[in-house]
């Protein structure tokens, strides 16, 4: 009878610990908001709404950007775009996001890059409005600016 009531009790403490530990547990790190739009223009190859999607893990965070507006001038394999997205610090400086991930487009398919990979820090407020996308495609460059401030605002990071 002792021993059931020791497993018993142990077997308490062990629960109750649990359920203190998941109260105590660190919440999801989240940015906020998580899509945003922009008016790029990549000059000569065109321009137009795009859809910028963050996500965040800890201090590591993705951007997506898609855009039916600017096109792909030829097909393009996946994985063939080395991009480097560059969004501008409310603290001042810059934040950069790289990658080589892409879907495979044919030509005058809308263009896709990313999730490209970046590390922020908490609190982070990133605005692409004075910053760049600069896509490298068969050894050419292409640029992309933002025409005005990002909708409905800055991403602001956990």
């Amino acid at each position: 009878m002792r021993r059931i009531r020791i497993g018993a009790g142990a077997t308490l403490v062990a629960g109750a610990l649990a359920v203190t530990g998941l109260a105590f547990a660190p919440a999801a790190l989240a940015v906020t908001p998580d899509t945003a739009t922009i008016t790029a223009d990549c000059g000569a190859f065109g321009g137009g709404e795009a859809t910028l999607t963050a996500t965040q893990d800890g201090t590591a965070a993705t951007l997506t950007l898609k855009s039916s507006a600017i096109t792909a001038p030829i097909a393009l394999g996946a994985d063939s775009i080395s991009s480097t997205l560059t969004l501008v610090k409310a603290s001042g400086g810059t934040t950069s996001f790289t990658g080589t991930e892409n879907p495979a487009m044919a030509a005058g398919d809308p263009v896709q890059v990313g999730p490209l990979s970046g590390t922020v820090a908490s609190g982070d407020s990133l605005e692409a409005f004075g910053g760049s996308l600069q896509m490298t495609v068969f050894g050419i460059t292409i640029t992309c600016t933002a025409a005005g401030p990002q909708s409905p605002g800055p991403f602001v990071f956990d």
